[in-house]
């Protein structure tokens, strides 16, 4: 069974608005946050621990 089956996808707010870099993330689902390229929806997808993704967008956020 697919991790990512029932997620609820939303655009990152950091992605552009002009149709190009958009990321869409779903962290609605138990155990696991899911990273997609919204131009590719039928696409691979990622799937990473909750605490895998903190750590992820906090070393981002720092960089920024």
């Amino acid at each position: 069974m697919d991790k990512l089956t029932g997620a609820h996808w939303r655009k990152s707010s950091r992605s552009s608005t002009n149709g190009g870099t958009c990321v869409e993330v779903a962290d609605n689902l138990p155990g696991v946050v899911g990273v997609r390229d919204s131009k590719d929806p039928a696409g691979p997808a990622l799937a990473f621990s909750p605490a895998a993704w903190r750590a992820f967008v906090t070393q981002v956020a720092e960089r920024g």
